[in-house]
């Protein structure tokens, strides 16, 4: 868990919640400071990712919403803005759906309320319960090497040291029933009832999640604001500085339209 302490009395406090094969720093790492300076800011790791919770269960979106809850049951925390990133909009989304009571906003970024539309794409994701049932059988070398070949290999030529050793901790089994679970996902047919002020920051240029994706889920949220960047889905590290105004602005829209 990475914690940076309220700037001033009366601060937010943002629960930061990052994408798929992402840690928490990995994700965060270049607004840390910027959002520090106006809100106290939580960030963990999801399960299965970087230093998070290792269980034999199945991986579950609804597991990480719980888990988020219970490290603010911990930390004292009545009430929270949680701020999704990718994978970790489906989270702040079912933060809401479970733990209404914690939530008093939502700033989705990124991301989408639901993943796979085309038969392609549901295959895609498909071909993750396999390969992630491989993981989960063979022994530890084996997935050592199914995790040289499915991410750092690909990865290592672009990442430095620091980033490679955040992906070395993942326990790959784990991501990989993520990257199911993702691909399970819709919110579509229950966001419409969400009661909180909601800001998005959507990526104009994101190949991962496309815009349109991104629109449905605004368009479905009641009275939600959006803000955009002319960026791909790194937007949250290529254009750091204008992403953390962004998601500090979302933040300040949800606390006007609270109060």
């Amino acid at each position: 868990m990475r914690e940076l302490p309220a700037p001033h009395p009366g601060a937010s406090t943002v629960l930061l919640l990052h994408g798929w094969t992402a840690t928490a720093d990995l994700n965060w790492f270049a607004v840390y400071e910027s959002l520090g300076r106006h809100h106290r800011v939580i960030a963990l790791d999801h399960r299965g990712h970087g230093r998070g919770i290792r269980t034999r269960k199945p991986f579950r979106l609804a597991d990480c919403a719980d888990d988020a809850a219970a490290l603010m049951s911990e930390l004292g925390i009545e009430s929270v803005i949680p701020v999704g990133y990718s994978m970790g909009g489906p989270v702040a989304l079912l933060m809401w759906k479970r733990h209404r009571e914690l939530v008093d906003g939502l700033v989705l970024c990124a991301t989408a309320g639901s993943f796979a539309h085309s038969r392609a794409e549901r295959m895609a994701f498909l071909g993750l319960t396999g390969m992630s049932a491989l993981a989960r059988l063979t022994p530890e070398a084996t997935r050592a090497s199914i995790t040289e070949k499915v991410y750092l290999r690909r990865k290592a030529a672009k990442w430095g040291p620091w980033a490679i050793s955040q992906i070395e901790l993942h326990d790959w089994r784990m991501v990989l029933e993520a990257g199911h679970a993702i691909g399970s996902f819709s919110a579509l047919d229950w966001v419409g009832q969400i009661d909180v002020p909601t800001s998005h920051v959507v990526t104009l240029r994101d190949p991962v999640i496309p815009v349109h994706r991104q629109l449905d889920l605004f368009a479905a949220i009641p009275d939600a604001r959006a803000s955009r960047i002319d960026g791909e889905h790194d937007a949250i590290v290529a254009h750091a500085p204008r992403m953390a105004d962004l998601i500090i602005d979302g933040v300040r829209s949800v606390n006007e339209r609270r109060s």
